[in-house]
């Protein structure tokens, strides 16, 4: 005859509430530090991106990074890791992290004054196809447009030629527009002057 003790039923209730616990506790409980803590994993601790590719966040306005956020939510903009973790996103999460990660710091300007004949290749470009129009004259952005001053080389790169190859859209077509006109070697020059902009 088995005796029935009911310590042995309370232990897999108690573990079983403590599973369920563990799935919905952070749901109430995170703070947003924690719930930014997975995208500065990628983009960075304090904002500047130490991974190939991987834009850096500090210094991009509130509004730019709003609309950045709806867009992978929606699935406009296809990146596959920021689809994922925005699809379950409020609009109450979009402004609250667009909020929070734009309070971090501006890449600095790096010690490497670079080439001096590739800086200024790159900054003729700068004026000539007008970055610094939008961008304005610091490459600072403003509102929905991007803070690109410092940003990383690779990634920078990487986004001019999806932007001429039309592979990744603007808000209109005149990203598209202003690097038709450009060669690699130029889009190289330029995003390697965006990088050492000072």
């Amino acid at each position: 005859m088995t005796i029935f003790r009911p310590h042995q039923l309370l232990r897999p209730l108690v573990a079983a509430l403590a599973l369920i616990g563990a799935g919905i506790g952070p749901l109430y409980a995170e703070t947003m530090a924690e719930r930014t803590a997975p995208c500065l994993a990628c983009h960075g601790e304090t904002g500047q991106s130490e991974t190939p590719e991987i834009p850096s966040l500090g210094g991009q306005p509130a509004p730019y990074l709003l609309i950045q956020l709806y867009l992978f939510r929606e699935k406009q903009h296809t990146v596959e890791i920021m689809n994922e973790m925005t699809k379950s996103f409020t609009d109450d999460d979009l402004r609250s992290f667009s909020g929070t990660i734009a309070k971090l710091p501006a890449p600095p300007v790096p010690a490497d004054t670079g080439d001096a004949a590739r800086i200024q290749a790159g900054r003729a470009l700068i004026t000539a196809h007008r970055c610094n129009s939008c961008h304005g004259l610091d490459l600072a952005g403003r509102e929905n447009i991007p803070h690109i001053a410092n940003q990383r080389e690779d990634y920078l790169a990487k986004a001019l030629r999806e932007y001429k190859s039309n592979t990744r859209h603007g808000y209109d077509g005149v990203m598209a527009e202003v690097l038709t006109p450009l060669t690699d070697a130029q889009i190289a020059d330029l995003a390697y002057t965006i990088t050492r902009f000072r």
